[in-house]
């Protein structure tokens, strides 16, 4: 059978409520709406079962975690089969006692549970504590044959990193997903936030760019106040307010389609096959890179030596 030369990608930009049925319902509204418009894939953003929770450390939070395989995808399962679509699940992974990890589940219509990425680089910033909560993922950076494409999934804070967006094109991936919970801190927005979200926005057209692939950004979007209970405290309190602005880069770099800041919208985006082509051979970065100059990049700093 010929390979498809467009696949047609959904991302579901949400918000998240302190109910998790009640966002698992949502999601899956979002996904039958992506669907219904002929998406082949669906991509949700970062821990969208609950808020993001990593705000603050609390050792509660612990019981929200699950297995993976588990209830999550047992329910998304029979969604992506009915509806034979890949959906890309970003759940709060509970691998063992007293060990959790951030991760990202990959479900094919036609196949099932494909398997799943945990995330590599874990932050720990004002707000973003999730060194508190989740391990270092461990194994590795992956790519999936699905029937919407090649596909690799790398999770928010290693949008940052060029090396994770390489090595996973490396195995194959021709679409990156970026699964996503990032925004502005109130109380810096007017001075830093549009650079902040530029620079964002920047760094992951430029793994479009480098690695000749798409890249598909999903993130969530409006207030999370960091005690729950400060829910009425508006853009004015202390919390995030996650900026949306979901976005699809082609391999030239070149936005496709974005969403809006504040919004919850479901965009569906056409991906021609034939510009990775066209990219790679115009710009043809895989072809001269100097894989036996690059022992260097394994360690942690060469000024020392």
């Amino acid at each position: 059978m010929p390979e498809p030369t467009t696949h047609r990608v959904g991302l579901v930009q949400m918000r998240m409520s302190g109910d998790r049925d009640e966002n698992m319902t949502r999601a899956i509204a979002g996904v039958r709406d992506a669907a219904a418009r002929g998406a082949d894939v669906v991509c949700l953003p970062e821990l969208f079962l609950s808020p993001y929770f990593c705000q603050t450390e609390d050792a509660d939070v612990f019981a929200l975690a699950e297995s993976i395989p588990g209830p999550s995808t047992a329910e998304l399962e029979p969604l992506a089969r009915e509806l034979g679509v890949v959906v890309i699940a970003s759940l709060f992974e509970r691998r063992a006692r007293g060990l959790f990890h951030n991760t990202a589940a990959v479900i094919d219509g036609e196949r099932g549970y494909l398997g799943k990425y945990r995330k590599m680089h874990i932050p720990d910033d004002p707000l973003y504590y999730e060194k508190y909560y989740f391990a270092p993922g461990d194994l590795g950076f992956r790519s999936w044959s699905t029937s919407g494409g090649e596909l690799g999934v790398l999770v928010c804070w290693d949008q940052w990193y060029p090396e994770a967006a390489r090595l996973t094109v490396l195995q194959g991936a021709e679409i990156l997903f970026y699964p996503t919970a990032i925004g502005w801190h109130p109380s810096e927005q007017h001075e830093f936030g549009e650079r902040q979200r530029q620079s964002w926005i920047t760094t992951q057209r430029a793994h479009a760019i480098a690695n000749g692939c798409f890249v598909v950004a999903v993130n969530r979007t409006g207030f999370e106040a960091t005690d729950s209970g400060d829910a009425g405290a508006g853009a004015a309190g202390r919390g995030i307010r996650f900026w949306g602005s979901s976005f699809v880069a082609a391999p030239d770099g070149a936005i496709l389609a974005q969403a809006g800041e504040d919004e919850e919208t479901v965009l569906v985006v056409d991906l021609a096959m034939s510009d990775i082509d066209r990219q790679r051979a115009g710009w043809p970065f895989l072809r001269d890179r100097r894989t036996d100059a690059y022992e260097g990049i394994t360690k942690r700093w060469l000024a020392d030596d």
